[in-house]
């Protein structure tokens, strides 16, 4: 039976659940009642910001202690930034580490899901379960009033007693200012907008970044470019993440992942400090791999232009017709009206918990508590910490009376 079946399959199951009208009735709203919402800030016990896999578990935990939520995505669809990558991405961690609290990865045990399958069971594990999930709505500003929490998306204004912020580590990407003076006939992208080669023009590709999107990027253009890859080394992990002896190891991996890689160990603190500096290391793609297919491996920085072209840091300059910048992504929190962003650029937090804004969690952070932190694997455990905190602090009072018009995955409204 194929991925895609199955997927289907838990669409199919939560689309009957609906007609049968055991929890949910569909309608759609009307404009009038669109603007209404607009006038009012609606009320809600915990607001979660984003949709992706740190929410998604968040509002799973939240759901199974009986307190309600509602998370706002500014996507039209749940999934969709996975949707939005390289169309030949596959994940790092076989489908068994791939699956959210209380529903497996429909796949073989030892198979790497594509990005588009992950985005589809995503939106299969909302449906599922029937988490309040309201797409295209864009949060813009966090700020606090009074005891809570106020939560804007334009002229939409959401107030909560909680507010869980899981936006993901991808938020804006890192271009070097010096871009700007590449010759205008060079043809530039971030790997954020990085789909396929067809998207580059004929002539050499230079690839910016050497961590590991960087050596994906440049293993799949080399088929079709000279292709050349610049960065700092980052290291390789020792094994095949796909390997004869890969489903021996992932156990390993994962137990030091989320046990021994994490900021209460030495070791731990210092894998957090270089790789939110650095990037990862190699992963799928080696330097075996970027050298069989003829990536020339540039150690060099690119530093700058000479002449329209680029520059590296030993003052050599590299002819080419397209730039892809693997330069990583920068924390944007300028939204966040609220004195928790350390000098790191990172929200001061312990395990998600934010003690000087109570009521304020983060969740999906890079190393927010373990290397697992970024993964699907950590997705749901640091989610059901934060989950127990928020009912730690709930509980002894009602839950708030929510009013609930809130868009599904497929423009519509869900009341309950």
């Amino acid at each position: 039976m194929t991925t895609g079946f199955l997927l289907r399959s838990w669409w199919f199951r939560a689309m009957c659940a609906a007609v049968s009208g055991r929890t949910v009735v569909r309608c759609r709203a009307t404009q009038e009642e669109e603007d209404e919402v607009t006038e009012q800030a609606e009320q809600f016990e915990t607001v979660i910001v984003g949709g992706g896999q740190a929410g998604l578990s968040a509002a799973y935990h939240l759901k199974r202690r009986g307190r309600p939520c509602v998370i706002l995505d500014a996507n039209e669809r749940i999934g969709d930034s996975w949707r939005k990558r390289w169309s030949s991405l596959r994940l790092y961690s076989p489908a068994r580490y791939d699956g959210l609290p209380g529903m497996p990865f429909p796949a073989r045990r030892h198979a790497f899901p594509t990005g588009n399958e992950m985005a589809d069971y995503l939106e299969s594990y909302a449906l599922r379960f029937e988490l309040p999930v309201r797409a295209g709505v864009a949060v813009d500003g966090l700020s606090k009033e009074g005891e809570r929490y106020l939560v804007t998306a334009g002229e939409r204004r959401f107030e909560a007693d909680h507010v869980v912020v899981a936006t993901g580590v991808f938020r804006s990407p890192v271009i070097p200012s010096f871009a700007t003076e590449l010759d205008p006939s060079v043809r530039q992208l971030h790997s954020n907008d990085y789909r396929s080669p067809a998207q580059l023009q004929e002539g050499p590709v230079l690839v910016v970044g050497a961590a590991h999107s960087g050596a994906d990027i440049a293993f799949e253009v080399a088929g079709e470019h000279r292709t050349l890859l610049s960065g700092t080394d980052t290291g390789q992990i020792p094994f095949r993440v796909d390997g004869r002896l890969a489903p021996v190891i992932w156990p390993v991996m994962r137990f030091v992942a989320t046990r021994v890689l994490t900021v209460g160990t030495p070791i731990g603190r210092k894998a957090r400090a270089k790789i939110r500096a650095h990037g990862g290391p190699l992963l799928r793609i080696k330097a075996a791999d970027l050298a069989a297919v003829g990536v020339e491996r540039v150690v060099a920085k690119t530093v700058g232009v000479q002449d329209g072209m680029p520059m590296f840091d030993d003052g050599q300059v590299a002819e080419v017709a397209n730039v892809i910048w693997c330069t990583g992504f920068r924390n944007d929190f300028s939204w966040i009206q609220l004195p928790v962003v350390g000098e790191d650029g990172y929200p001061e937090q312990d395990r998600g918990v934010v003690a000087a804004s109570p009521g304020l969690y983060f969740l999906g952070l890079l190393f927010l508590h373990s290397f697992s932190s970024m993964l699907i694997l950590g997705a749901g455990r640091d989610a059901e910490r934060v989950a127990k905190h928020i009912s730690s602090r709930s509980n002894g009072r009602p839950a708030a009376q929510e009013l609930h018009s809130t868009r599904t995955l497929k423009g519509e409204v869900h009341r309950t």
